[in-house]
């Protein structure tokens, strides 16, 4: 497998429909799950990636895509900072329309793409911001999604991948796991109704790469300058890329 690799599945077509599947059942609680979860650090660590990206979303005219925007709060923190609309595109019908809510909630008209990340439907280089949070690591295949990601991207474009890391062996780190493979599957159980899903979210975090390790992937794809910042003790990492070498990271 080049991606996601939920137990029992055999091909990148059937986890890609079982990640789709999944996350159309826990689509209803998934914003109390994640906040109960992570404590809350969920809505921080999107308020960082927005920080990270403002000097992108400032920019007149700006083209910004949330890929994999499940329920839309990063779609939603990236729009209170722009005055452009910020795109968001995700291939679970009823994540999108949660999306959809949140935006209409707020008077914003956020145009919603129902597509795989492995083809965005919009011409090349036509971009100047993707990002994506939490929604990488559940790529059928990564290579395959960094590629999609930069051949949309303007030669002064960024990506920012926001996505769960390992933080090593640790005593933290240990704590963290404890946490991620015993607790956390109860917790995500009761609060959602979907034991499975919870149960391959420690699961699908051990089997990703590391924080080097996905820099490293994303340099081989030719993205510039790639550098991430490990976040809450090395459980997340925020990894920002440019398409070229004069695309600015800040």
């Amino acid at each position: 497998m080049k991606g996601a690799a939920p137990a029992g599945i055999a091909s990148e077509r059937e986890a890609s429909r079982w990640v789709r599947d999944m996350f159309g059942r826990i689509a209803p609680r998934y914003d109390l799950a994640n906040h109960i979860l992570s404590l809350n650090l969920d809505r921080w660590w999107r308020a960082q990636t927005v920080c990270r990206v403002a000097h992108i979303l400032q920019r007149p005219g700006a083209r910004v895509l949330d890929l994999c925007c499940g329920t839309g709060d990063l779609l939603i923190a990236l729009q209170s900072k722009t005055v452009e609309r910020v795109m968001g595109s995700d291939f679970c019908h009823p994540m999108l329309t949660s999306a959809h809510r949140k935006a209409a909630h707020r008077g914003w008209k956020c145009p919603l793409i129902e597509a795989d990340a492995l083809a965005i439907p919009l011409p090349d280089a036509s971009l100047d911001l993707v990002t994506i949070a939490f929604g990488f690591r559940n790529l059928a295949d990564y290579g395959a999604g960094l590629s999609e990601i930069y051949r949309v991207l303007k030669p002064s474009g960024i990506v920012a991948i926001l996505e769960f890391s390992q933080p090593g062996n640790t005593v933290f780190g240990k704590l963290y796991q404890f946490y991620s493979r015993k607790i956390l599957p109860v917790i995500g159980a009761a609060l959602s109704g979907s034991r499975d899903a919870y149960t391959y979210l420690p699961e699908s975090i051990g089997k990703f790469p590391n924080a080097e390790q996905l820099a490293g992937r994303m340099r081989d794809t030719g993205f510039h300058t790639v550098e991430f910042v490990r976040m809450t003790g090395g459980t997340v990492a925020l990894h920002i890329g440019g398409k070229s070498a004069d695309a600015p990271l800040y």
